[in-house]
């Protein structure tokens, strides 16, 4: 039965800013907004994203899309919304599918219809994409400087326990004694090498692939070195394509994350034994007792490290697993690549 023409859509957005109209004339169904929106994870990406507008406006404004006064409107606009998420007074509305659709929304609040313009030529699929790897490298680089405290203090203090003598074990029997300092410095030499490893995977997410819109490209030709360069990239991603569905920067993250991970595990396991053995004793700030037998000081803050290994591999297989047998080029799977990236950095 053909559809009649001005029928309103039923109550419920659909999509919000960016769904509404087209080919669609009902709305959709709460449960299905509910299960659809990424908002409740994503938005700790504000930052990120409000960044790739601001650049998007000024790029667009070079093509003439956008006129000088019109970016100045809109990159003031977008900076009042950055305000608000700093400040903690931000306030996501019913609608608010995800970071995008809530920061463009608050922006054509603040500065009118106007606010709309700021999407043309752009897609959700080339903006998550970038707001993901913005993310995923300034996390890294964090990572990258805390890796480096740990491998300094390891280091000291080996230095300063360095007349201290232990036993070495091959197939957990005593084999030959060892200083303590050359035991610590072989789970040092692990996490050095997490570290070189954590380097080289940083220049490979770091590439921009603002600007490749949905699938095929910017229809006004944007610059997207200058798109690059505005967001502090290394270069701009080579295929439009693959861009907006190119998630290996985000599993080789978790691949490296569950190597880490696993090291630390060995090293939270040798230290379990040895605290067993009277070598090294557990801080009481880092044990727990028993609700039954008071006598025990239990190492649960090595155990856990132990566990939270295991969940690291999980996540990169399972991620795995869904980008698998994905087609080109965006997929809404693609949305399931957060909780599974945002979780290793938390822990």
């Amino acid at each position: 039965m053909a559809e009649k023409s001005g029928e309103e859509a039923p109550a419920g957005a659909r999509g919000g800013l960016f769904g509404a109209g087209g080919r669609f004339k009902g709305g959709t169904d709460p449960i299905m907004e509910k299960f659809n929106e990424s908002i409740g994870f994503d938005k700790r990406m504000w930052k990120q994203d409000i960044r790739g507008s601001i650049a998007y406006a000024k790029a667009t404004t070079k093509v003439g899309i956008l006129t000088e006064d019109e970016c100045y409107t809109i990159v003031s606009g977008l900076e009042k919304v950055y305000a608000e998420w700093e400040a903690g007074t931000f306030e996501i509305k019913a609608g608010d599918e995800d970071i995008h659709t809530a920061n463009e929304r608050r922006l054509t609040e603040i500065i009118g219809s106007l606010g709309g313009k700021l999407h043309t030529g752009r897609s959700r699929n080339d903006q998550v994409a970038t707001d993901t790897r913005l993310w995923t490298v300034e996390a890294e680089k964090d990572i990258l400087k805390d890796l480096g405290t740990l491998l300094e203090a390891g280091a000291e203090f080996a230095k300063m326990n360095i007349d201290v003598l232990m036993a070495g074990y091959t197939h957990l029997q005593p084999a030959q004694p060892i200083r303590f300092g050359h035991w610590l410095m072989s789970h040092m030499a692990a996490l050095m090498r997490d570290a070189e490893r954590l380097q080289q995977l940083i220049p490979r997410a770091n590439q921009c692939p603002l600007g490749s819109g949905a699938l095929a490209g910017n229809a006004f030709g944007v610059d997207r070195e200058f798109l690059a360069r505005e967001l502090g990239f290394d270069g701009v991603t080579s295929n439009s394509l693959d861009s907006v569905c190119d998630r290996d920067f985000v599993v080789e993250f978790l691949l490296w994350h569950s190597m880490l991970l696993m090291h630390l595990s060995q090293f939270a396991e040798d230290l379990i034994i040895n605290n067993m053995l009277k070598c090294v004793e557990m801080d009481d700030a880092y044990a727990t007792g028993s609700s039954l037998m008071p006598q025990k000081k239990n190492p649960d803050a090595l155990e856990l490290l132990r566990g939270k290994a295991g969940v690291a591999l999980g996540r990169s297989v399972g991620l795995m697993a869904t980008l698998k047998g994905l087609p080109r080029a965006y997929n809404k799977d693609l949305q399931e690549d957060k909780v599974p990236l945002f979780d290793p950095v938390d822990t």
